[in-house]
C-alpha cells in the first residue's frame, strides 16, 4: 500500500495553492479554535483532495474525471473539473441530499443517482472509470486525495499555533488521516492529539480499530449523506490506528444540537457531518484536560438553511 507522508501533504499545499482557499480560524473561548472549512469552495475541505488529484495526474484523458460521493465529495470534484476545464461525471447514492445533488447540476457535472448508500454508488462509478478511461478520484482512499486533504491540517498549525487537540470528523478516514499528517511535528510521533470523531450509527474507524483492521459496518443516521462509508479506508486506517489518534463516538442526538449550537451561537450554517466534531466536544464524549488548547475543524456547510433550527 502507498504510504502518506508528512512531505506529501507539504507538495500538495504547493501543488494547489491558489486553487483552493486558506480558511478561517477563530477563537470562541479561552482555549478553544473552530477551524471554519465549511467557508471552503464547493462548501467543503473536498475541494483540496480533488485539486490535488486532478493535478498531479497531468496528461488528463477525453472522458475527464470520474468520482462517486455522498455529495461533498463529487460537489468538490465537480467544482475543481470545472475550474481546469475538464468534464466530470458523478455518481451519488439516493441518500444524497437534493440541495447537493441541486449543486452538482449547477457545477456543470454529469449526475448519475445509483445504489442505496455510498459504497452501491461507488461500485457504479469503479465500472463507469474502466469503460470510459476517466481518471477516478477517490472520496478518501487515495493518496494525493489524503494529502490534499492534509494542507487544513497545515494551516490550522500556522493559524492557530501550538494547539494540543484537533478535534475532526471521519467518514471514510481521508479527511482525519490527512490532518493527521499534515499537523504531524518534526519528530517522529509528535503533534497534537487527532480525536476522530463519529457518528454512533456509522463507526468505520471504531469498528475497525478495535478488529485490527478496516471492516463492514451498516450505515445510517443523519450524518450518512457525508460520512456515509461503509468501511475505512486502508490509506486512512494505515495512519489513524497510530499513537497520536483517539477514535470517539457521538449520537445522532448530539450531532444535531451541534449544528443548531453552530447557527444560534456563532451564525455557521453547517451540515450534520460538519458539526460532528464539534458534537463530541458539547456532548462531552471528549473531555479536554483544564488548560488543553482545542481546535474543532467545522468541515462542511451544505445544507438545507431552512432546517438549521429543527432537526
Amino acid at each position: 500500500m502507498t504510504t502518506v507522508t508528512h512531505e506529501h501533504v507539504l507538495a500538495a499545499a504547493r501543488r494547489i495553492a491558489g486553487h483552493v482557499l486558506r480558511t478561517p480560524v477563530i477563537q470562541i473561548s479561552p482555549g478553544l479554535w473552530l477551524k471554519l472549512e465549511l467557508l471552503q469552495h464547493a462548501g467543503s475541505f473536498k475541494v483540496r483532495g480533488a485539486f490535488n488529484r486532478i493535478l498531479s495526474a497531468g496528461r488528463l484523458p477525453d472522458s475527464g474525471v470520474i468520482a462517486a460521493s455522498g455529495g461533498n465529495h463529487g460537489l468538490a470534484v465537480a467544482y475543481a473539473a470545472r475550474a481546469l476545464g475538464v468534464r466530470a461525471e458523478i455518481y451519488v447514492p439516493e441518500v444524497t441530499s437534493p440541495v447537493k445533488v441541486d449543486g452538482l447540476r449547477a457545477l456543470g457535472a454529469h449526475i448519475v443517482q445509483t445504489g442505496a448508500i455510498y459504497s452501491e454508488a461507488a461500485d457504479a462509478a469503479a465500472k463507469r472509470a474502466a469503460e470510459t478511461g476517466a481518471l477516478s478520484v477517490h472520496a478518501y482512499d487515495q493518496a494525493e486525495v489524503v494529502a490534499g486533504q492534509g494542507t487544513t491540517g497545515l494551516e490550522l498549525v500556522e493559524q492557530a499555533g501550538e494547539v494540543d487537540t484537533v478535534l475532526v470528523a471521519v467518514g471514510g478516514g481521508g479527511f482525519a488521516a490527512g490532518i493527521t499528517l499534515g499537523t504531524a511535528g518534526s519528530a517522529p510521533g509528535s503533534g497534537p492529539r487527532i480525536v476522530a470523531v463519529e457518528p454512533e450509527r456509522i463507526p468505520t474507524l471504531n469498528a475497525a480499530l478495535q478488529a485490527g483492521e478496516p471492516v463492514q459496518v451498516e450505515v445510517g443516521g443523519v450524518g450518512a449523506d457525508a460520512l456515509g462509508a461503509s468501511k475505512i479506508g486502508g490509506l486512512a486506517f494505515e495512519v489513524l490506528s497510530g499513537p497520536r489518534v483517539e477514535s470517539v463516538l457521538v449520537t445522532d442526538e448530539a450531532i444535531v444540537s451541534a449544528r443548531r449550537t453552530l447557527w444560534e451561537r456563532h451564525r455557521l450554517a453547517a451540515e450534520h457531518a460538519g458539526a460532528a466534531a464539534y458534537a463530541a466536544l458539547l456532548s462531552g464524549a471528549y473531555r479536554p484536560e483544564p488548560g488543553e488548547r482545542v481546535a474543532v475543524v467545522v468541515c462542511g456547510s451544505n445544507t438545507d438553511p431552512a432546517t438549521l433550527t429543527t432537526s
